[in-house]
């Protein structure tokens, strides 16, 4: 009698598993599409993921959503044939931290290295020791959030500089009117920091130490993408819609590299 107890039980328990197998399965198949969507992003992360993990950015105190965002407007500007064909070099500047933290990051997603992690200065208008105001106003003497494309390199009032293209319309597109402008600044560095508390403040250029401003010109001239990130919510870009990235995933889910775009 106990025997066919237990016989019965584990029938029953077999059929359950099998139509909730089966609809699970229907559930699936009748919305491919969402599924799809949803596993694309998850390749998508997983990528940036190991991106991240590879170059050591962690450690180095970038944030993993700026890195994320940063990627996306990369591969945006990729897919817009805005970069050159062997491009792989990406800048990230993030202004939610303190001036005293070396808060840009120049990395190499190909290679997946970081090549530098240097102090960069922002505008007097953005603030003093943090920067929380933004504009693209010419004289606000203020930093401009967004995506660039750093591009010639020219000989200015501050020697040998490396001229910035706004591509946020509304946030950073009067760059070259403003003069915007990679530059070395004696007020970059240590020494600033140690006697004033943060670093020296700009007119609104992401100016560098002259200790490795030939390098960072070097490094990122010739339209490699230059991203801002900031606290301000009124910031947005085309250039972080992620449709085309996950698209091209959700073509062919065996992949995703940025040195196939």
């Amino acid at each position: 009698m106990r025997k066919h107890f237990w016989c019965v039980t584990l029938a029953v328990f077999f059929l359950s598993a099998t139509v909730i197998s089966w609809r699970s399965a229907g559930a699936n198949k009748s919305d491919g599409k969402v599924n799809s969507t949803l596993n694309a992003k998850e390749l998508f992360n997983q990528y940036v993921n190991n991106l991240y993990l590879a170059t050591g950015l962690q450690q180095s105190g970038l944030a993993f959503d700026v890195f994320e965002k940063a990627v996306t407007g990369y591969t945006n500007l990729k897919l817009s044939h805005k970069l050159s064909a062997n491009s792989a070099v990406l800048t990230v500047v993030d202004f939610t931290k303190s001036s005293r933290e070396k808060r840009m990051w120049i990395i190499d997603l190909i290679s997946k290295q970081l090549l530098l992690n240097t102090w960069v200065a922002h505008g007097q208008g953005s603030g003093d020791e943090m920067a929380n105001r933004f504009s693209d106003k010419i004289d606000s003497h203020k930093s401009s959030l967004g995506f660039y494309l750093a591009d010639d390199v020219y000989m200015g009032k501050h020697g040998r500089s490396l001229r910035l293209d706004g591509m946020d319309e509304g946030f950073n597109t009067n760059a070259r009117e403003r003069g915007i402008v990679i530059h070395a600044a004696d007020y970059v560095g240590q020494e600033t920091i140690n006697q004033k508390g943060w670093l020296g403040r700009s007119f609104g250029c992401p100016a560098v130490s002259p200790d490795v401003a030939d390098q960072v010109i070097n490094t990122i001239m010739g339209k490699t993408v230059f991203f801002i990130n900031g606290s301000d919510e009124r910031y947005t870009s085309k250039y972080l819609d992620e449709t085309a990235p996950l698209n091209i995933i959700a073509a062919d889910t065996t992949a995703f590299d940025l040195a196939r775009l």
